[in-house]
């Protein structure tokens, strides 16, 4: 609008030319405001859909099987492929879902965390197989006894399936015996330990998230290379375990890595799957 025009307005609406301009130049700035609140709110729910779309494709990728030892007894797990490479042996992750992925429809376990390994970027940098196996109702990973942590002689049903699977794996599939990677949340973090204090030998590294285990007999997974990752407002889980197994490695001797999120409550698998340098060390990790 042109100074001509502007000041008839003003006559008309009977105001000062410069409130007139100040008004206009208020309207303006609120609709640019108002422009820029919506192309952000825009921007978030199509990078969210993006992210979803990603992952879900990412679950798809494991296939569904069921593992079956000499007793009958049955373990129910997905199960993501490296490249068709028969000239190559590819290392195997293991991935313990929490509590309330148990069930038996061979989908909920892929509801956190595990879906990263199989991302595009993932799978060319570190292939490998992965192995997510789905814990029945009323059951779990692990058997310490509460609250003082202690191992228990026996493994549960689930732990002595899955190790029965592992052991096939390797005998049946191209897999690197020496890059067997056992990592896990909340139920599967204290799965994790369970794992890696019974059968140490079996594994090249571990990542135990959220979870807690036998720190009195730390000195057994000593040499077994293991970063911890705990949030440090976590309700579910007390920090103090994590914390707690961590000095009790480190007295033992071992070069364990430790990180707990401020700020962070549960869900801190969110992070430590999200981390790329936790990615890059898990896999350069052998016997």
């Amino acid at each position: 609008m042109n100074r001509k025009k502007v000041k008839e307005v003003s006559l008309l609406l009977n105001c000062p030319l410069s409130e007139l301009r100040w008004t206009s130049q208020s309207t303006n700035k609120k609709y640019k405001m108002s422009t820029k609140k919506h192309f952000t709110y825009f921007l978030f729910f199509f990078f969210l859909a993006i992210t979803q779309t990603a992952l879900s494709q990412s679950s798809s990728r494991f296939s569904y099987n069921k593992y079956g030892n000499d007793k009958g007894d049955t373990l129910l797990y997905r199960q993501l492929f490296p490249d068709s490479d028969t000239f190559r042996r590819y290392p195997l992750v293991v991935f313990l879902h929490g509590s309330g992925e148990r069930g038996s429809d061979n989908e909920a376990q892929l509801k956190w965390g595990v879906a990263n390994f199989a991302s595009d970027q993932n799978m060319i940098l570190h292939p490998a197989f992965v192995i997510a196996p789905q814990c029945p109702e009323k059951t779990g990973w692990s058997n310490f006894s509460r609250p003082d942590m202690k191992l228990q002689s026996t493994p549960t049903k689930p732990m002595e399936l899955l190790i029965g699977l592992i052991r096939q794996m390797i005998k049946t599939q191209r897999i690197d015996s020496n890059r067997i990677y056992i990592t896990g949340l909340s139920m599967g973090g204290y799965g994790t330990y369970d794992a890696i204090l019974r059968y140490p030998n079996l594994f090249a590294a571990a990542v135990p998230v959220c979870g807690a285990g036998d720190a009195s007999k730390a000195s057994t997974i000593a040499g077994l290379p293991i970063w911890i990752f705990h949030g440090a407002e976590d309700p579910a889980v007390d920090p103090k375990y994590s914390l707690e197994m961590f000095q009790a490695l480190q007295k033992a001797g071992a070069r364990v890595g430790f990180t707990q999120y401020p700020e962070v409550g549960h869900f801190s698998w969110l992070h430590a799957y999200s981390d790329p340098l936790m990615m890059e060390w898990l896999f350069r990790q052998h016997k």
